[in-house]
């Protein structure tokens, strides 16, 4: 009882961290949660996209080609909340609420035979742990006040790999009774993995090669269930196939491939790279061709990328180098628990055992995605590691405890931790919700909320409303802050959409125009020109023209109306009206 105390006060700290002013800090969507609210939007009230696609099993976007669960997950949350910051992100705050939840149990069928291993102390306790460390550490929590579908992955992983351990602990057992439990188990764990595959791409290469590893090391179990029960397997076995069929054949296809095209290692300027280091090579041309070549580069860069994402910098101190995924300064586990990850890895490598290829096969396969792709390490892609950094830190403050010979010294022990551990979650705290709010609201595409929010309360007063292209994907903000008519948006004669350079820009619908900042004129009588050559012109006393544009960019003669701010006081837009 005193235990399920406990972890009901780890899920309350960990709802209250993750969606207290979740609708205002991150301080405001970026442009591919806007696209996850609006598409969820536009299913919910037409069955269809913002691309008019019926039911998509992959959105287009921005060409990005978004995986489709989180949006369909959303699409509940707007049906009762509607469409706004708040709906949007309760996705993502429900899976860390999960993922800490999910982890506690897991935890338990880890070690179920613990009893017998010297080196654990209290299984209850390490699993609380480790649960406390999934609630309050930056890694997690930073990533579930976001729409983030990697968060939303890691929790259909956990539970996913939870419900097969529970299988193959219960197999060696296997009475008749438990055999409708038993199938309801694997069934559970092949559609929950099967759906983190659906959900994020890092999940396309860690799962695939995580079950390799979960056949080998769980071979004999999965044979029992074969001799005793065939038909649990088969059924399990085609629910894998029903996701991951449809996930390779999608992956050969030029739209499975997009979002990795984007990001991948080899690109042009790897190319250019190569190019250089041959013509600078002293070497003899055919050892400078095998030294300077495509896949040399491809496994060296793949390799120091993986090392990165176990960089102690990285992990404790520095944190990832993209905004909207960490704070900048701030690693993303606490500092604290350096000494403890150090002693739990000893202590795995001290068992010798399948627990200890279990889990360093998840802590090291899971950064593979991440290293494949540029901008490593990287706190998103790499975060399908979770919750293993918390379970093996659990496991060295757990070796750590041993030490107390005594109930209180190891309470003493204990209480001096969480006191520690508390310091520095409410540095952090105060960190993420003052300086990195007010100095970084920029990286969130703050502003266009209020630019947006202007436009349509003075939408009947001009015949053209024009925005800048400066901060990316302006007519997304307009479609999910009005939020405009799906269903008027998919017919809109007047939409101008494109493909350039493997990205989709709208450059306008209805009475909105889109336009890079160099494309604004100088001077009045000069045309606007959108990206695809149509050009029209803002003339006093022909039409009335509203301009939300990028500071002090605008043609003379226009009259200033209001100015949008960032929150740390510089300018993010001015508006100006030309009658």
């Amino acid at each position: 009882m005193k235990n399920k105390i406990v972890l009901f006060l780890i899920l309350a700290i960990a709802l209250y961290l993750r969606i207290i002013y979740v609708d205002s800090n991150p301080p405001s969507l970026n442009w591919d949660e806007a696209s996850i609210g609006y598409n969820a939007y536009s299913i919910l009230k037409t069955g269809r996209d913002e691309w008019n696609r019926l039911f998509p099993s992959i959105f287009r976007a921005f060409g990005d080609y978004k995986l489709p669960v989180y949006i369909y997950t959303t699409v509940l949350s707007i049906a009762i909340f509607g469409l706004n910051t708040f709906s949007v992100r309760l996705p993502s705050v429900l899976a860390g609420v999960g993922s800490v939840y999910f982890t506690y149990l897991l935890v338990f069928e880890l070690f179920p035979s613990s009893k017998n291993k010297p080196i654990i102390t209290d299984p209850k306790l390490l699993a609380t742990m480790a649960a406390l460390l999934v609630a309050v550490e930056p890694w997690s929590l930073f990533l579930s006040r976001a729409a983030f579908e990697a968060n939303l992955a890691v929790l259909f992983i956990i539970s996913g790999i939870y419900f097969f351990l529970k299988v193959v602990n219960q197999s060696i057992n296997f009475p008749n009774h438990l055999q409708p439990k038993v199938a309801g188990y694997l069934l559970l764990s092949t559609t929950l993995l099967g759906l983190s595959v659906w959900t994020y791409n890092s999940a396309r290469i860690f799962i695939p090669l995580f079950m390799v590893v979960l056949i080998i090391l769980y071979r004999k179990e999965i044979l029992v269930i074969y001799r005793s029960q065939k038909h649990i397997l088969y059924y399990s076995l085609f629910v894998i196939l029903l996701f991951f069929i449809p996930m390779f054949y999608q992956l050969i296809k030029p739209i499975g491939q997009a979002r990795y095209s984007k990001i991948a290692l080899i690109d042009s300027g790897a190319v250019g790279q190569i190019i250089e280091s041959r013509q600078n090579s002293q070497l003899p041309n055919i050892i400078t061709r095998l030294v300077y070549n495509r896949p040399t580069y491809f496994i060296r860069h793949l390799g120091s990328n993986w090392l990165d994402h176990y960089n102690f910098k990285f992990l404790f101190f520095e944190g990832g180098s993209n905004y909207q995924f960490s704070v900048p300064g701030a690693g993303v586990l606490y500092t604290i628990n350096t000494t403890f990850l150090v002693l739990g890895f000893i202590t795995l490598l001290k068992r010798r055992d399948r627990l200890t290829v279990f889990i360093l096969s998840w802590f090291f396969l899971s950064t593979i995605p991440s290293s494949l792709t540029r901008e490593a390490p990287h706190v998103l892609r790499a975060s399908i590691i979770l919750p293993m950094p918390m379970v093996i830190s659990a496991m060295g403050l757990s070796r750590v405890l041993q030490l107390g010979r005594r109930k209180f010294m190891i309470l003493a022990l204990l209480l001096i931790y969480v006191t520690v551990l508390t310091f520095s979650l409410v540095n952090y705290w105060k960190k993420y919700f003052n300086s990195y709010r007010k100095n970084y609201s920029w990286s969130w595409q703050y502003g266009y909320k209020q630019a947006v929010d202007y436009a349509k309360l003075h939408y009947e007063d001009y015949d053209r409303i024009i925005f800048t292209k400066k901060y990316g994907e302006p007519h997304i903000f307009v479609l999910v802050n009005y939020p405009w008519n799906p269903s008027r948006y998919q017919k809109d004669a007047s939409l101008i959409r494109f493909n350039q350079s493997n990205w989709y820009w709208v450059d306008r619908f209805d009475k909105f125009y889109f336009i890079n900042d160099w494309n604004i004129p100088e001077e009045e009588w000069q045309d606007f020109v959108l990206e695809n050559g149509s050009r029209f012109k803002c003339l006093a006393g022909e039409n009335r023209c509203l301009l939300i544009t990028s500071p002090g960019n605008m043609p003379n003669g226009w009259s200033k109306l209001e100015d949008v701010e960032f929150l740390d006081g510089k300018p993010a837009f001015e508006i100006y009206e030309k009658r």
